[in-house]
């Protein structure tokens, strides 16, 4: 069974992804704001397969987040996907330079998402 972390500050969407991915056989773990996120990144690395990451988030934000992640040798490897509401003309090439493997906008299309997860799960399992 993959562990995913899941990073969202709003309550709904972190009952909402956690719930639909578990009907897929995944282990998610959650946490409401970016400090936290990276910090049970770090200390969880081994038992984390892949983050979403929200990219508005309080403490630090999403960016900030997935550069830190990329910029530690211990948590380099770990894919991550930016989850956002931001749909304009750059922010997924944003996320992607901050470090993010992948970008999906909100609302989700839970479809998409999954097929995002396994692919970059299949892919760190080939590493």
């Amino acid at each position: 069974m993959s562990r995913i972390l899941l990073i969202e500050d709003f309550d709904a969407n972190r009952d909402l992804i956690s719930r639909y991915l578990s009907l897929f056989d995944y282990e998610v773990v959650e946490e409401s704001d970016g400090q936290a996120g990276l910090t049970r990144a770090r200390l969880e690395r081994s038992e984390i397969d892949l983050v979403l990451l929200d990219m508005n988030l309080p403490k630090m934000d999403g960016w900030e987040v997935a550069r830190q992640l990329k910029a530690d040798v211990s948590t380099r490897s770990l894919p991550v996907i930016a989850v956002s509401a931001h749909a304009m003309v750059g922010d997924r090439e944003k996320g992607l330079l901050a470090g993010c493997d992948e970008y999906v906008t909100k609302p989700l299309d839970f479809t998409a998402l999954l097929e995002k997860i396994e692919s970059l799960l299949c892919k760190e399992r080939l590493l």
